[in-house]
């Protein structure tokens, strides 16, 4: 075979695979095309230096790694606002049209698997990103390149990022799921779940066995010329992307709500799962002026489709152990599919909504489940009921380390600081985002290492050796540096920070900025009438700061030791018009509201989260909503962020 005979069996084989797998209408059996992928397969044996970049030979994986690395996405991935009912459209097509006038909508179904930015470079991929934090995702290129429906080459030479949803048709899904169970492996919970676990196998070649399929919804980086953002992804699917089943334009709320339930109606003929419909605003130019508020784009919404509802049944109720000792009653039930999930558990938050529900064990029930919100109990059934039902006890010693628990009434918990689980969750909770943000150290690792006896409480983290690590199953050579590394890291933190990170119970983020602004390190030794005499903290909050330190003294005091946090020097603001005074942001602000609230707080003010009689002003950008009408009932003094601006 010459290589010019190879590059159009190259074509051929390409041809056959998008009538395949994209247009779903094979033009040749699958005998033909083993036969001929062989040949292929063969010549590239015997000429490796010939291999072309996108030949079909690319898809089968095999490519092992040790972990996956971090990448950024040129343009942000953002998060969609979340709409729930014909009211809160009208409200968001109310607020668009109010910005930039009448729109087009171009609208169609929202897939349920795992976010995808591929970037192409010169007509090739050349990396594939996971969503990740919409900034930062996880490089997962070699696994994608075995997902038949993502071209490996584009006819298009810029650079352009395609955004799209990694989906596993729902029969495909069956097959997978009956696979492991026959294997004996654990199934996944839905489609969902599926998809995303496939991508993120080491292995590639096992990402090729799981029928991924990848329908392209947007954009990020790009330039191209079409005014529509609908025209823009007509152009994409010229280029060998699979096209929605449905996609329809609109105008207004009756065509919005009326393809809004056609595609409720055809939820369980179309192939993969679907949680609402996407609605966007068409033209580029008008999305390019309603811009975006810190988490979303004002452009686009998720109309979520209706909560699904199924009667099951309590089996039986296990208890958790949360990081501040708080008992948490769970509900296992009689597994039930809501929509596409198998669901055998449910939260019952505590036992005074057992007591409320009347639930006993035996009760049938009806589940409610809505997107990604848990599963909770919305109605005891006690007609049904048929004598064998128990009634479930308040426990009084701890499911997990048998020491006496202390009943609050509507909270019981476990006092011992030794407790397993305690020590978990609160290692957990002070490596999390937002807290010390510990990247690498996941709930898993943490249950390996206090299970194997590496560390005991928090401050063993800041001990761990290479050593102690070396040789445990999943630790290789460099994920136990980068683990150490971002231990490490951490030293030299915020105080802040750190305060929040320890979990103490009722102390946040915003009461630890106090705490940590007026004791700094002597936070430890704080009387009762200094702590309650802060602005924002109750007498709650500080008899659990006070708690937690009496207990934790030296342990507190060993930790800013090892750590060495940051203090923030306290500077006392020059006199302007907040100074002491109680500040509410809401609305679009010409920067983000974390911008403002962090100018505000230097001018002495204290920012807050809700509006009450003790609001000094609240100041709001554009699209101001139920904050603002709360403000003027209230009478609090309202202003633009101009008018604020105007005043310093």
């Amino acid at each position: 075979m010459t290589n010019e005979q190879y590059q159009e069996k190259i074509q051929l084989l390409k041809k056959w695979a998008h009538a395949y797998y994209v247009e779903d209408n094979p033009v040749a059996t699958d005998d033909e095309y083993d036969r001929l992928y062989h040949e292929v397969l063969d010549y590239e044996i015997e000429n490796p230096s010939n291999v072309a970049e996108d030949s079909p030979t690319k898809r089968v994986g095999g490519v092992v790694r040790g972990e996956f690395s971090k990448a950024k996405h040129i343009k942000r991935m953002w998060s969609m606002e979340d709409v729930f009912n014909t009211d809160e459209v009208q409200e968001w097509l109310d607020r668009t049209v109010k910005n930039v006038g009448e729109c087009v909508y171009f609208c169609e179904p929202k897939f349920d698997g795992a976010s995808m930015n591929l970037l192409y470079e010169n007509g090739k991929l050349v990396r594939a990103i996971t969503r990740g934090d919409g900034v930062i995702g996880e490089e997962v290129t070699d696994n994608v390149r075995t997902i038949r429906s993502v071209p490996l080459t584009i006819d298009y030479k810029g650079q352009i990022e395609i955004r799209g949803e990694v989906v596993i048709r729902k029969d495909d899904f069956e097959i997978i799921n009956k696979e492991r169970l026959e294997k004996g492996e654990q199934v996944f919970a839905n489609p969902r779940n599926a998809a995303a676990g496939s991508l993120r196998q080491l292995d590639s070649s096992v990402t090729a066995k799981r029928r991924l399929v990848f329908y392209p919804w947007g954009l990020g980086e790009n330039s191209l010329t079409q005014t529509k953002l609908s025209q823009k992804m007509d152009f994409v699917y010229t280029l060998g992307f699979l096209e929605p089943p449905h996609v329809q334009e609109c105008h207004n709320i009756e065509e919005i709500e009326a393809f809004y339930q056609d595609l409720i109606a055809l939820r369980h003929e179309i192939p993969m799962m679907m949680d609402g419909m996407v609605i966007k605003v068409d033209e580029v130019s008008k999305q390019e002026d309603l811009g975006y508020t810190v988490k979303v784009p004002k452009w686009m919404c998720a109309y979520k489709f209706p909560a699904v509802e199924k009667v099951t049944k309590v089996n039986d109720i296990t208890l958790q152990v949360g990081r501040t000792g708080v008992i948490t009653p769970v509900a296992e039930v009689e597994p039930v599919e809501v929509d596409g999930a198998i669901i055998s558990r449910a939260t019952l938050h505590n036992f005074d909504e057992i007591e409320r529900k009347g639930l006993m064990i035996g009760d049938s029930i009806i589940l409610i489940r809505s997107g990604d919100v848990i599963p909770k109990i919305t109605k005891v059934l006690d007609d049904r009921r048929d004598g064998s039902e128990r009634a479930i006890a308040r426990p009084t010693a701890c499911p997990t380390c048998q020491s006496e628990l202390l009943d609050e009434g509507t909270l019981i918990k476990c006092q011992n600081l030794d407790c397993p689980d305690r020590v978990v969750n609160s290692i957990i909770h002070f490596a999390k985002k937002g807290c010390m943000n510990i990247d690498g150290l996941g709930s898993k690792i943490v249950e390996i290492l206090v299970k194997e006896h590496k560390i005991e409480d928090i401050l063993g983290l800041y001990h761990l050796k290479f050593e102690d690590l070396e040789g445990m199953e999943g630790f290789k050579e460099k994920r136990i540096q980068n683990l150490l590394d971002a231990i490490a890291h951490t030293k030299g933190a915020p105080l802040y920070r750190l305060l929040s990170a320890m979990g103490i119970e009722h102390i946040g983020e915003v009461a630890s900025k106090s705490l940590a602004l007026e004791f700094g390190l002597g936070v430890v030794d704080a009387t009762f009438e200094e702590v309650v005499a802060l602005d924002g903290i109750g007498e709650e909050m500080a008899n659990s700061l006070l708690e937690f330190m009496r207990v934790n003294h030296d342990f507190v005091l060993k930790l800013f030791d090892v750590i060495q946090p940051q203090v923030e020097e306290k500077v006392e603001a020059e006199e302007n018009p907040f100074k002491n005074k109680t500040v509410v942001l809401t609305g679009s602000m010409s920067v983000s509201r974390g911008v403002v609230k962090e100018m505000l707080e230097k001018l002495g003010a204290k920012v807050s989260g809700s509006v009450s009689k003790k609001t000094d002003y609240v100041v709001y950008g554009d699209d101001a909503g139920s904050k603002l009408t709360k403000a003027e009932s209230l009478g609090v003094k309202t202003l633009r962020e101009e008018e604020m601006r105007k005043m310093l």
